[in-house]
């Protein structure tokens, strides 16, 4: 990567503008870059740390390219979505701006069918894909995240509306079944740098039942799961990382721990959209934000620590009622509540609250440290419990 020029105020161009945006584009603040955020919500609460705001969907690339071209910029980053990484890769390279990730690297990390393929080759532990779809199985698309299009599937019954709603929500309408793994889940939160992959957090990712299946209802430091057995999935996320070409960059690998080892769900090659990097920062005191600011504009990248590491902290989303959203009460008492670093509240009034199926129904999250893992928990839930959505 080549470093950016001489720039006052280097010019850096981050997509998305919502919620799992909002921690880089803060840290892009602090470093007082000219920040242009992209997103089609008008209301993103990423804008409020940007110095200009453009209204385009992040996933033309088209518009993209030529947002980057007029607006003259120095970087381009995409944090917390994955088919969006593949679009900055490609831009950068056409652009000749750094950039951690070439395009091909890019193309293997944005696609699931074209990951497994390449965890196949390698002998990267994963769920294997199945040639017919048959129960107990998982149905996806293969280029979405956030759940969209996923569902478990453990009868025949359910079987053909699992693969219309996978092949509905698919860009390229269609599906991947593979085989149900089960067993606790865990996310390794990593960074590379010039090929050595550096294991920042391991998190249990506890979740929600179905129909909400796969959704994030926590992340919590360190991670119980495995307690004195973080080596196997670090070693299952770093074969991964090297599967799929990842030299540099962070990293963000879903992993089942099965009763044969562990199993590699997938790997984002960007920031968690779960507020990941923040929980980073505030269990390991390394700043994930900057590192991948670092990397988008070419700088050689830290992990030092920059205070001491907690006991235990973690990441409580909020799941709201359903409704229109007419006020949020509370928040001032959850922030009060000792070891709350942050309360996030995602949606203003007007919003409706729909059904909870997917990561984007969530209302918002609460990070907080303690003297232990269950410690933080505690505190992040007596700090919800003071919250109230109200709806009507």
């Amino acid at each position: 990567m080549v470093a950016v020029g001489s720039r006052a105020r280097p010019r850096l161009l981050v997509l998305g503008a919502g919620p799992a945006q909002v921690g880089l584009l803060r840290a892009a603040r602090d470093r007082e870059l000219f920040v242009i955020a992209v997103d089609r919500d008008p209301g993103a609460p990423g804008f409020a740390y940007a110095d200009k705001r453009a209204l385009l969907s992040t996933e033309d690339e088209a518009d993209v390219d030529r947002l980057a071209r007029a607006e003259d910029v120095d970087a381009i980053v995409s944090p917390g979505a994955d088919w969006t990484v593949g679009i900055a890769a490609r831009v950068a390279h056409r652009l000749g701006l750094p950039h951690p990730l070439d395009p091909a690297a890019a193309a293997l990390a944005t696609s699931k069918q074209r990951q497994r393929e390449r965890f196949a080759a390698a002998g990267v532990p994963h769920p294997r894909a199945l040639e017919e779809a048959a129960p107990p199985c998982v149905v996806k698309a293969p280029d979405r995240q956030g759940q969209r299009g996923l569902t478990l599937v453990r009868s025949a019954h359910e079987l053909p509306a699992a693969i219309e709603a996978a092949v509905a929500a698919s860009r390229t309408s269609s599906y991947l079944a593979e085989e149900l793994v089960e067993g606790p889940e865990v996310t390794v939160v990593a960074v590379s740098i010039d090929g050595a992959f550096h294991p920042l957090a391991v998190t249990d990712r506890l979740t929600a039942e179905p129909p909400a299946f796969g959704v994030a209802l926590a992340h919590a430091w360190p991670a119980e799961a495995c307690v004195g057995t973080t080596q196997a999935p670090v070693a299952a996320a770093r074969a991964a990382a090297e599967a799929l070409g990842i030299r540099n960059g962070p990293t963000y690998t879903q992993i089942v721990l099965a009763p044969d080892g562990p199993r590699v769900i997938e790997l984002a090659a960007r920031l968690g959209g779960g507020h990941d990097a923040e929980l980073v920062e505030l269990a390991t005191g390394v700043r994930l934000n900057h590192l991948a600011l670092d990397f988008a504009l070419g700088q050689e990248p830290s992990v030092v620590p920059t205070q001491s590491p907690a006991g235990g902290a973690c990441v409580l989303f909020l799941v709201p009622p359903e409704g229109e959203l007419r006020a949020v009460e509370g928040v001032a008492a959850a922030e009060a509540v000792e070891g709350v670093a942050e309360v996030r509240i995602y949606r203003r009034p007007g919003h409706v609250f729909g059904p909870f199926r997917r990561g984007a129904d969530r209302a918002g999250a609460i990070l907080a440290r303690g003297d232990s893992r269950d410690d933080a928990l505690e505190r992040a839930r007596r700090a919800a419990r003071s919250i109230r959505f109200v709806v009507t």
